[in-house]
């Protein structure tokens, strides 16, 4: 590892204070721009609805850019185009988040579809992030803290990084490391503690939930890869998608992702559900025959796209007999 990535500059605001100067090229989602448009002045002199996670559908975007700065208003699919074209051109980019859905408005990398998985290319973090706790807060209720599945699955990927450190399948430069896993777990408990919180959109446990994305993303950051949150239940919900095609958000495919894998893995998963439950993450949005179907190839699909090591590589038909309920 040559360097290690930083966090963007958080800061806390109301929007309907806030004001731009600079002419703003905005990529956006409809749902999140219209929930803040009346609010957040921005002199737009470009935006964009970017819909598909690919290089194919960025690159040509590079040169209709505008402005003096990059304004991405939206999930993951928003900012992850956002930071590409904020490289490209070399231009700011500030990420105004209407829900804490995702991490990806922290993070240095951008995720693509690539043959069927996601793939996460270097891009990098944003300069700065406005987070309006009241404005997330009055949010829908389904999406306002759905990120904490982002932060629930440090426990089924730390099971999985020891798990392939007891079969030394950890390749150099993803050792496991002790103390980064009672880190990892430290800010897992601290998303146990304000789930009920964010969920009902009160500011300190939306404060809470992201700064345990924050401090599990640089924890990534400072070890260099995500194996400390990032293993089989992520595997779950990409080839769930490649079944499935778009249309769930991220968390709809990892919630129930982390759920099943835990159980999986000998795990209680009450604490884990009743989370994602009081963040009104839906644990029952994957039909159940995808499920079985996805747990079936999950072993051969982790193997065909190079996956780390972890409980998927070695599930077969047997297992769908032990697992854990979704209701």
């Amino acid at each position: 590892m040559k360097h290690a990535w930083n966090l963007p500059k958080i800061e806390y605001v109301n929007l309907s204070d806030y004001s731009e100067s600079r002419p703003v090229s905005l990529i956006y989602s409809s749902a999140a721009w219209n929930a803040v448009k009346d609010s957040l002045r921005l002199p737009v002199v470009w935006q964009t609805e970017v819909k598909e996670a690919s290089e194919a559908a960025w690159l040509p975007l590079v040169e209709q850019v505008q402005g003096d700065v990059i304004y991405a208003v939206g999930g993951g699919l928003s900012v992850d185009a956002a930071k590409y074209l904020a490289v490209k051109t070399g231009l700011p980019l500030i990420c105004v988040p209407t829900a804490l859905s995702v991490d990806a408005f922290l993070t240095w990398a951008s995720g693509v579809r690539v043959g069927g998985n996601v793939r996460y290319i270097e891009t990098r973090p944003p300069e700065r992030l406005l987070i309006d706790l009241k404005m997330i807060g009055a949010g829908p209720a389904f999406i306002r803290a759905a990120g904490i599945s982002d932060v629930l699955s440090i426990a089924t990927g730390l099971w999985d990084w020891r798990f392939a450190h007891e079969r030394g399948q950890n390749p150099p430069g993803m050792e496991y490391i002790p103390y980064v896993d009672a880190a990892a777990q430290a800010i897992l408990q601290g998303s146990l503690d304000c789930a009920e919180a964010a969920g009902r959109g009160d500011a300190d446990g939306l404060k809470q939930l992201l700064d345990c994305l924050a401090l599990e993303v640089q924890l990534c950051n400072l070890v260099g890869h995500s194996r400390p949150e990032e293993g089989s239940e992520h595997y779950f919900a990409y080839s769930v998608e490649n079944i499935m095609g778009k249309g769930l958000p991220h968390g709809d495919l990892v919630g129930p992702g982390i759920v099943l894998i835990a159980g999986l893995q000998g795990q209680d998963v009450a604490p884990l559900k009743q989370a994602l439950k009081d963040c009104h993450v839906p644990l029952t949005n994957i039909p159940e025959a995808v499920i079985h179907e996805t747990l079936r190839g999950l072993a051969g699909f982790s193997r065909e796209h190079g996956l780390s090591y972890g409980i998927a590589h070695e599930l077969g038909e047997a297992d769908l007999k032990r697992l854990p309920s979704l209701d």
